[in-house]
């Protein structure tokens, strides 16, 4: 069995066992934690890949996997808040003051999860335009100030509308940017708008030209093929281990792009042939885990995505823990390795919960600057 779909049975197991464990603490009627389990569980094996091509494609069950997801989060969150009270309230047996402030504090913890995540979803498509400088080495007058603008990520489905796109590239254009540049994540899954996507990406206005690179989610709908050529069709170059050589200010540019690299590797195979000695070179990569191997092999930048920054991310001691660090450590924002940089946007769309915490949507303004 693939490890992804035993991850999936991990987290609705956990969240049917917080789903009985708050049933039997609460003094629940079966019938109420019974449906829990059976929602929660629902929308998290509804995401398995398998399981997904064998259901009807259309909102309704977009709208249910949501639901359950969204759910089997809250009640498991619940039921450590309610765990962590009664382990409290052991604590605080001879302490009368205490034991009163517990039981006061009770039902605003237990209501906290679904009132933050809620936040969550109300924002999830509240995205802002961040500007990011990038110090290369010995980058050529040409190319300073050179702006690449990023979108990635978009997730186009119920909850990424085509009128949240259109505002996102109307954004985009607004920065009278020299390059475009979608990294990947168009959609989410098979029957979702991939023709449109692409049409109101065609909008998208830079004087030296639109490229991209494909996501795993392109791969999960198998579509590569189909959106690169209808993409072409608009002047939007999907690089599939490919490179563009552009001439901008007197001075080389190269672009590189990748398929989405599967975690673990082995990560880019063949891509250091696509190097120009000479030119300033960035490489569009969805996965931002193949960083070390793109510094090592000599590229200047890599654009990446994939993570949403974590999507949903808390703060704890100055740390920002969320799902995506178990994964890559390269989940936001900008780093960098001797002479080589990375930026991991963290998109726009959602997948799974449709909600953003800590990690708010972005489309990104990246400026080319020398060092």
């Amino acid at each position: 069995m693939d490890p992804r779909h035993l991850n999936h049975l991990m987290l609705a197991s956990i969240a049917a066992c917080a789903n009985w464990r708050l049933g039997t603490w609460l003094k629940l009627p079966k019938p109420f934690w019974m449906a829990g389990i059976a929602v929660s569980a629902a929308g998290i094996l509804m995401g398995v890949r398998p399981i997904m091509r064998r259901l009807p494609q259309n909102d309704l069950f977009d709208w249910l996997r949501a639901i359950g997801s969204t759910w089997a989060m809250i009640s498991t969150l619940t039921c450590f808040s309610y765990f962590f009270l009664r382990w409290l309230g052991s604590r605080a047996a001879h302490d009368p003051a205490r034991r009163r402030l517990l039981q006061l504090a009770t039902a605003p913890a237990l209501a906290a999860p679904a009132v933050i995540l809620g936040y969550g979803i109300l924002g999830r498509n509240r995205f802002s335009l961040k500007t990011i400088d990038i110090t290369i080495p010995h980058l050529p007058p040409g190319l300073v100030g050179l702006r690449l603008v990023q979108l990635t990520d978009i997730h186009m489905s119920p909850f990424f509308t085509a009128t949240e796109l259109e505002y996102a590239v109307g954004m985009a254009n607004e920065t009278n940017s020299h390059i475009a540049l979608v990294t990947g994540d168009l959609i989410t899954m098979r029957r979702d708008p991939l023709d449109r996507c692409l049409r109101i990406l065609s909008r998208l206005r830079a004087s030296d030209g639109v490229y991209g690179c494909l996501g795993n989610h392109e791969i999960f709908a198998s579509c590569e093929d189909y959106a690169t050529l209808e993409a072409a069709r608009y002047g939007i170059k999907f690089l599939r281990s490919q490179s563009a050589q552009l001439r901008i200010g007197g001075a080389g540019l190269n672009l590189a792009g990748v398929d989405y690299q599967r975690m673990g590797g082995p990560y880019l195979q063949g891509v250091k042939s696509l190097l120009q000695p000479g030119s300033t070179n960035i490489l569009l990569s969805h996965n931002p885990d193949v960083f070390p191997v793109a510094a090592r092999m000599g590229y200047d930048l890599t654009v990446a995505g994939h993570t949403h920054g974590g999507q949903i991310t808390v703060e704890i001691l100055n740390q920002y823990a969320n799902v995506a660090r178990f994964f890559t450590p390269y989940v936001s924002g900008l780093y960098r390795q001797d002479h080589s940089s990375i930026y991991v946007s963290r998109g726009l769309g959602t997948v799974g919960v449709p909600a953003r915490l800590g990690a708010p949507p972005e489309l990104t303004l990246l400026r080319l600057c020398a060092g």
